[in-house]
């Protein structure tokens, strides 16, 4: 007998019947021979009402009290959906993160899993129930509830495989992994098997199918992951180690990120430590830093200061979320880097390529801003990997050249 975690997200939640088929399909895979362990996220739409809710009362609310509040959606699921199980004739029961327990850091609103306590599971299982998870929360050292951030729930569903050594089933409102966006791209393509690290990037750069912790635990762990749709029983796309068919491949995925935001800290002192200050400051708020682009100082007029120190310019993004607190670090700090001003800039998008096959391919580069130049698009930065290049664009231009770069890398569907 083999033991499956199913997770279901909050498209799969979103209502009573929803909520009943995915019952069904639990019950379903138990009565084929397999132990199940469901995780469940919020409803759709609950955590948004449920965050909006502080906001309304606090511009930036205390952390600690958003994930009190924001766990309580998926505490509803778990227990709708333990219900839902035993009014088709099953048998469930539910649990919450502390529950488990599944112990985490103190990073409020994108706390890491730290060690999980199968054993309550384990007793479930063996009374031939299915265990019911709340997705998304953990409990830290000092007892206070945890979130894992958004789409926490998957990161919560594979830990759990690991921890109770079984495969993952990640059930959503698509069926599978896609060369892009279909609904960006039409002739997006369904891709059957990716690896963990390419998944991790396209995860990483803005594709929404898989949190981008969740898979940084399978490949730790090396667990499989099967996404594909809860609307459906059509095969999904596996996630799994590298194989070497999969290099044949130059390009996999084209990916979309709208969640940028830009910060710059204009003419900061020139001189060792002034970079390690400004990044260890939003280090300290746990702010996750993306781009960083520092100019090359000219040395002329313009690149120093009133008395004479040379002066540079540093660049980031960061997560749109994390605007508002990255702008109150930088404006504590701008005097003490020697900073004369400050530019902040949300109409920007970063539209990535990334494939395994890229680390045995010259060129790959220069295509990608061929292709970009001939519509026009402005690249504002650029960052790359072994396996991905990544460029800033104005937002205007965000859905054109993921369509360009698709098409231009013939990832379209051939048929």
């Amino acid at each position: 007998m083999s033991l499956i975690v199913q997770k279901f997200g909050g498209t799969s939640v979103g209502s009573i019947e929803r909520i009943q088929r995915a019952a069904a399909r639990a019950l379903a895979t138990q009565q084929a021979g397999h132990d199940v362990v469901v995780i469940v996220s919020a409803m759709a739409g609950e955590t948004n009402r449920l965050l909006k809710l502080a906001s309304d009362i606090a511009p930036v609310p205390d952390a600690r009290e958003m994930d009190a509040l924001a766990a309580t959606g998926e505490q509803v699921s778990a227990a709708l959906m333990a219900i839902a199980i035993q009014a088709q004739g099953g048998k469930a029961r539910s649990f919450l993160g502390h529950q488990l327990k599944i112990l985490t850091d103190s990073a409020y609103t994108k706390a890491r899993i730290k060690a999980i306590d199968a054993q309550r599971l384990h007793e479930a299982l063996g009374e031939g129930k299915i265990a019911v998870v709340a997705g998304f929360q953990g409990v830290d050292d000092a007892g206070n509830i945890t979130t894992l951030g958004r789409g926490g729930s998957d990161t919560s569903a594979v830990a759990i495989a690991a921890a109770v050594g079984g495969e993952c089933e990640i059930y959503t409102d698509v069926d599978g992994v896609y060369t892009t966006d279909p609904n960006i791209c039409k002739t997006a393509r369904k891709i059957e098997r990716i690896s963990y690290e390419e998944m991790l990037e396209l995860a990483s750069l803005g594709a929404k199918v898989l949190q981008i912790r969740s898979v940084e635990v399978a490949m730790k762990y090396g667990v499989p992951v099967h996404v594909r749709s809860s609307f459906s029983d059509v095969p999904g796309t596996w996630v799994v180690g590298e194989e070497q068919s999969l290099e044949s491949v130059t390009v996999t995925g084209v990916a979309l990120d709208r969640n940028e935001a830009r910060v710059m800290l204009v003419g900061v002192d020139d001189k060792p430590g002034v970079v390690a200050q400004i990044f260890s400051a939003l280090a300290e708020e746990n702010i996750s830093v993306d781009m960083i682009i520092q100019n090359a100082p000219s040395y002329g007029l313009e690149a120093r200061g009133s008395s004479g120190e040379v002066k540079a310019d540093v660049t980031f993004t960061v997560g749109k979320a994390d605007l508002p607190r990255a702008k109150l670090v930088m404006e504590k700090i701008a005097s003490g880097v020697g900073a004369v001003g400050i530019r902040y800039e949300e109409d920007i998008v970063k539209v990535s390529i990334v494939g395994l096959g890229m680390r045995a391919h010259a060129g790959v580069a220069a295509r990608m801003f061929q292709l970009l130049a001939a519509e026009g698009i402005n690249i504002q930065a650029i960052s790359t990997s072994e396996i991905k290049i990544s460029c800033l664009v104005s937002t205007k231009y965000a859905e054109l050249a993921v369509r360009v770069l698709h098409d231009g890398f013939g990832l379209g569907n051939k048929a």
